[in-house]
């Protein structure tokens, strides 16, 4: 009993830090995270019994990773995905972690529960936050969202594959790193291209550099759904699909 003691102890530091965690959801929360991951020897097994204590390392291992298939999908208070690419996915843990702090409604649940000693809860699948997160205007400046800006598309010839980004006024010619002077290319043509001015080479790219906004990046994000989508989380996501009659 003392170990399990110092284990929900142990638990509860890392995972309800918050003083505004209330106790009951504290311990319920405490139980449903750790209790996949109890040492052997404070799960009631003898300690001598080293093939026991091998087992359940086995299946609470099997059992945390059966868990980690489940993740929620997070919807801003006007029911939108906070972002659609990446798409805003929480762990099991996060998602039970921000129903008990009352941080988020379940709006669709999975049928798989989490279970512990004393608790069983079915996890959510779909939670909308309580409180509106007004989105950023602009996205940061990064070689992942210019690619996405540019829709994973060599910005010289279409093709998509072996993907870098090219400055169009070469930096050896004062051009900077900007969102306005930076396309995608793929690595053919951009050492076609080198360090020349686009006219210089006949060179233009399709669509002219511009800084995007995070709603723009969100439409072309819809373009490259995830490899895995829950029938759950359709109602809230749009994947460029034809609507029904």
């Amino acid at each position: 009993m003392q170990g399990q003691t110092e284990h929900g102890r142990r638990c509860q530091r890392t995972t309800a830090e918050s003083p505004i965690f209330p106790v009951y959801f504290s311990q319920s929360f405490t139980e449903l995270t750790c209790a996949a991951s109890i040492p052997a020897e404070e799960s009631g097994f003898s300690s001598d019994s080293k093939a026991k204590r091998q087992d359940a390392h086995t299946v609470n291992a099997h059992a945390t990773n059966v868990l980690d298939s489940y993740p929620a999908l997070v919807l801003n208070a006007d029911f939108r995905p906070l972002s659609y690419y990446p798409l805003s996915l929480w762990s099991w843990q996060e998602a039970v972690k921000a129903v008990f702090l009352d941080r988020v409604n379940i709006v669709s649940e999975y049928d798989q529960a989490a279970h512990s000693p004393s608790v069983e809860m079915k996890l959510p699948s779909v939670v909308s936050l309580k409180s509106y997160v007004k989105p950023a205007l602009y996205p940061a400046f990064t070689r992942f969202n210019v690619f996405l800006r540019d829709r994973f598309s060599c910005q010289y010839c279409y093709d998509k594959n072996e993907l870098t980004f090219d400055h169009l006024v070469p930096r050896s010619l004062g051009g900077l790193t900007r969102w306005d002077n930076v396309v995608t290319a793929c690595s053919p043509c951009n050492l076609a291209k080198a360090n020349k001015m686009p006219e210089e080479v006949g060179m233009i790219p399709f669509q002219a550099p511009y800084r995007p906004t995070v709603f723009e990046l969100h439409r072309n994000g819809r373009a490259f759904p995830p490899n895995y989508l829950h029938e759950s989380w359709m109602d809230y996501l749009y994947w460029d699909s034809e609507l029904e009659p």
